[in-house]
């Protein structure tokens, strides 16, 4: 019996499993393009859509030699083939119910909203605030950060609410898909982003965007839903009527995880804010108007407290609220008026997550 094929069946078990799981996750190298190399979550989701047939070749390659060596080999032999039998075992489970992205953070069990005025919330805590036909709801930042998504609706309008720590983003989006109300489930990240995949197609989709990146729906994007990222202070002054989700007692221990994620304190060097400007883990503000991208520094917001700038042709203002947390950004009417006009969308980021999905991007330069 040819060893080499034992070794071989070992080989297509072990490394298919690994790199399918490798490949979206955060581990050393996984998150940046191979130069001339093929693409990763492409790879990776070909690996997913095909993992047990795979293993199944893998399996029957390695079945004949280990029963001929345990029946006839000696002791060594038998141990030989039985190790590395046990090591599949283990690398198939760990990639499977350890090291899954939907394993490791999971979707809210309990989801309750309180009025303002109930909210178990410090008006300097972070919230993503949606406002829908009138009801104005807030999601905290280092609750949605654990989750990743959650699934609301508004009247009878759903809405999903989605935060990625690592690339310091929330957006909401529209799940409604071809008409239908998906759901969806986090499968991994891209570039560092969080990565969702569908429940009809098993289409991977970006959190940053809403593009459908891998799957028969590659190239769809989902409407984005308008947000805006403030202080709980800033949310209770502007919607006192509004409403607030309430960390889920399931989930306790895994949000204090995420304790001093909104100042930036958190201890992760995936999350943690590099307080030096224009630094991978640097915060910026970004803005996209008419097609137009450009990043703004947070020193220097902070430092300006307003500022002025021209993009896409049209005079926009940027004002950070007093509590160095909240901020508005929207387009003058004239470029002398003094009153703003039609808020326009902006987002705090690390400045890798809004350089890579906003390449062709421009920095604000302050004048000193």
């Amino acid at each position: 019996m040819r060893p080499w094929i034992f070794t071989l069946g070992t080989l297509l078990v072990l490394v298919p499993e690994i790199l399918r799981v490798y490949f979206i996750m955060p581990f050393p190298g996984s998150q940046q393009d191979m130069p001339g190399g093929p693409d990763q979550v492409e790879t990776a989701y070909w690996l997913h859509n095909n993992i047990w047939w795979i293993r199944m070749v893998g399996l029957a390659l390695m079945t004949a030699p280990f029963v001929h060596y345990l029946r006839r080999g000696s002791k060594m032999k038998r141990i030989a083939v039985l190790l590395p039998l046990v090591v599949c075992a283990l690398v198939v489970y760990a990639f499977n119910f350890r090291f899954m992205a939907d394993k490791m953070f999971l979707v809210p069990k309990e989801k309750t909203l309180l009025s303002v005025a109930q909210a178990d919330a410090t008006s300097n805590e972070l919230v993503l605030m949606v406002e829908r036909h009138g009801d104005a709801r807030a999601y905290p930042v280092e609750v949605l950060g654990y989750h990743h998504q959650v699934l609301d609706t508004f009247g009878r309008e759903p809405v999903l609410i989605t935060y990625c720590t690592v690339c310091r983003t929330g957006r909401a989006w529209s799940p409604v898909i071809n008409g239908e109300v998906e759901r969806f489930r986090l499968v991994g990240m891209d570039h560092f982003n969080a990565m969702f995949e569908d429940t009809r197609t098993k289409s991977w989709w970006r959190q940053v965007n809403g593009e459908c990146i891998a799957g028969p729906l590659k190239g769809t994007r989902m409407q984005e839903v308008p947000s805006a990222q403030m202080s709980f202070g800033e949310f209770a002054r502007l919607h006192p009527a509004g409403q607030v989700l309430q960390p889920d007692r399931n989930f306790i221990e895994e949000y204090a995880e995420l304790d001093g994620f909104d100042e930036g304190t958190v201890d992760s060097s995936l999350e943690q804010r590099d307080t030096a400007s224009w630094r991978m883990k640097s915060w910026v503000l970004g803005v996209v108007h008419k097609g137009a991208a450009r990043a703004y520094d947070w020193n220097d917001l902070v430092a300006l407290r307003t500022v002025v700038d021209t993009l896409a042709g049209d005079s926009i203002i940027i004002q950070l609220r007093p509590d160095d947390a909240s901020f508005v950004v929207s387009r003058q009417a004239d470029p002398d008026a003094s009153v703003a006009t039609e808020a326009i969308p902006a987002y705090q980021e690390f400045w890798h997550s809004w350089l890579t999905f906003q390449p062709s991007t421009t920095r604000y330069q302050r004048v000193h």
